[in-house]
């Protein structure tokens, strides 16, 4: 699984991990003590999603990663780590964020669900050109995370988080099963908005500022054209700019993809490269200013149909 180099958020761990001792005299409990509902966290917005559509009103969810913020990179402060030790359980994608990865060995237990273990991930590529699943030109020897821009699988992980409630908290099992159910069809509706939607395109590469969206292309038989890796905000080469002007113009490019939680500059300057427009491609990884998951892959469908010209 492809890690950050983040000893800032390491060692933002690990001072939260010394200093708990300090805030679990002040702790008030979990975030669902005393209401009869299930303490969970969520380790950033996709998961906090799930959790909130198959928990309902039995569960009671936090989000370890605040609106705005790059969830990569984000750094536990010591109520963040009382939270991790007083959740009932903790969801989280082993790999996709340093610091949680490190509150979970050493607080987690049991209480723990790696959604990551729930169906295999794909090999992650530091950028270049996918082709129907291939890992591109530059290998990271990793995992991609961004599986929830698969709604086949988002779905699947919501059944085996179902199944995992239930062990929880038993006597809503039935609930979170049924919740589950509604979850799938709703992701089963989505799948076939895409599938309908991109089918017939004029172009089907997607030239991104951030190789992130290598689900959705395996899914839909689009290719990913990475400026860089899953880093999002890393600095790519003059060679790789280079490289990626030249695939954009071959492809006859016209949409460069920046998302919603880094600088759009580098897109910005491969689209004056090659004289093309930018649009924000949102990988989903905070939640949407407006909406939801939902809404937010909708959205992407119509940017993805204009840039693409689908009919």
């Amino acid at each position: 699984m492809t890690v950050r180099s983040a000893p800032r958020a390491l060692a933002a761990a690990t001072t939260a991990l010394l200093a708990l001792g300090g805030v679990a005299a002040c702790s008030d409990g979990g975030a669902g003590a005393g209401s009869g509902r299930v303490d969970v966290v969520a380790a950033f917005y996709p998961l906090q999603f799930l959790a909130e559509r198959i928990g309902g009103d039995a569960v009671k969810v936090s989000n370890l990663a605040k609106p705005g913020a790059e969830p990569h990179d984000l750094e536990l402060n010591p109520r963040q780590v009382g939270q991790v030790v007083d959740a009932e359980l903790i969801v989280y994608l082993a790999g996709f964020q340093p610091a949680v990865d490190e509150a979970v060995a050493q607080n987690g237990g049991d209480r723990a669900f790696d959604v990551a273990t729930v169906e295999p991930l794909r090999d992650a590529a530091a950028g270049g050109h996918e082709h129907d699943g291939e890992a591109g030109h530059e290998e990271t020897g990793g995992k991609d995370p961004h599986v929830w821009l698969d709604p086949t699988r988002l779905a699947t992980i919501g059944d085996r988080l179902a199944e995992r409630l239930g062990r929880t908290d038993p006597d809503h099992a039935a609930d979170y099963t049924a919740r589950a159910r509604s979850l799938r069809a709703d992701m089963t509706a989505l799948d076939t908005a895409y599938a309908q939607g991109l089918k017939t395109c004029q172009r089907r590469e997607i030239v991104a500022s951030h190789t992130a969206f290598g689900y959705l292309a395996a899914r839909y038989q689009l290719e990913q054209v990475g400026i860089t890796g899953l880093t999002p905000d890393s600095e790519p080469s003059p060679q790789r700019l280079a490289a990626v002007a030249k695939e954009a113009r071959e492809h006859r490019a016209t949409t460069i993809f920046f998302e919603t939680l880094v600088s759009p500059k580098v897109a910005e300057t491969v689209a004056r490269e090659v004289g093309a427009r930018t649009a924000v491609l949102d990988p989903i990884e905070g939640p949407p200013a407006d909406g939801d998951y939902l809404s937010a892959m909708r959205a992407n469908l119509q940017t993805l149909r204009t840039a693409l010209d689908c009919s």
